[in-house]
């Protein structure tokens, strides 16, 4: 079992020697000149043998202590060599950022960003898990979680507002004009759906009137899936109504490939946070990370 006293009075020690007096170190570490003897009385005491030569003058080292010196130096020196190495990692970026990311916010808006910081920072290798369930900052070992909601739930995380956004029912004129356009949420039922499997309620989707009226829909799916790609891909081929994200859907809306409906009701806020451990002592690696998502999302 390690000695929780080991490295005990060995940095006094070794101050004493480079100081060339009790004093002198006393004065160097801010403790008093009887502090200091103390300390090396009691490591003397804890090794068994006289490490100093002591007159009202000067000191000097016994044969032991001259030994015990030059390998406590060589701690000491390793010791802030350690240190330094920390301090500099904190400066450089450098190692592996885990970073996990929805699959639906990922492919479109986050790639092109990976890429450039890649490219920016050589030394950082990224290890990115695209994924529709939710995870745990701290339990699932991530650096930065990117998560989607219309707000985070209250926690000892850290969280930045990267995106604000909300969700739209789409289908694309194909299907519309096959099998009708539904003025009401509640003929939904009646339609072809194509629903995200990761929801909180895939067959259930809810909807409020601008007067605050809450209406909740029970959908019969012909698709359900953990991809949002699919989702689109499918919508964009008229196999059915779906809902997801607005930000996945701005060129394709633009295009006229898909039209939103229910415009009359109420937004359903879906906003993109960047969330992590803690501010404080954060690596170089994950506040460039941050700071530069951040940057090129509002760019």
């Amino acid at each position: 079992m390690l000695n929780s006293k080991l490295l005990d009075g060995i940095v006094i020690f070794v101050e004493v020697i480079n100081a060339g007096s009790f004093t002198k170190a006393a004065d160097s570490t801010g403790h008093s000149t009887s502090y200091i003897s103390k300390e090396v009385n009691k490591l003397e005491d804890r090794l068994g043998v006289r490490l100093i030569n002591r007159t009202t003058r000067s000191i000097s080292l016994t044969p032991e202590g001259e030994l015990y010196f030059q390998q406590c130096q060589q701690i000491i020196d390793d010791a802030h060599q350690a240190e330094s190495s920390v301090n500099q990692r904190q400066l450089e970026p450098k190692g592996v950022l885990r970073v996990s990311c929805p699959i639906s916010f990922g492919m479109p808006h986050l790639k092109p960003i990976l890429a450039k910081f890649l490219a920016l920072y050589p030394k950082v290798n990224l290890d990115l898990n695209m994924t529709g369930r939710q995870v745990d900052v701290v339990a699932d070992g991530f650096d930065v979680v990117i998560k989607t909601a219309a707000e985070l739930e209250d926690s000892s995380l850290i969280s930045r507002l990267l995106m604000k956004s909300h969700g739209v029912t789409v289908a694309s004129p194909q299907y519309l004009k096959e099998h009708g356009t539904p003025q009401q949420p509640s003929e939904l039922s009646q339609h072809k759906t194509i629903t995200y499997s990761y929801a909180k309620t895939p067959n259930v989707w809810q909807y409020q009137s601008l007067t605050g009226e809450q209406v909740s829909v029970q959908l019969n799916s012909r698709m359900i899936t953990n991809s949002p790609e699919m989702e689109l891909e499918l919508a964009l081929a008229g196999q059915g109504i779906t809902r997801m994200p607005r930000f996945n859907l701005s060129d394709k809306l633009a295009s006229g490939e898909l039209v939103t409906l229910f415009d009359d009701y109420k937004k359903n806020p879906i906003n993109v946070y960047l969330v992590y451990a803690s501010k404080k002592h954060m690596s170089a690696k994950v506040r460039c990370f941050i700071d530069f998502v951040i940057q090129e999302v509002a760019n």
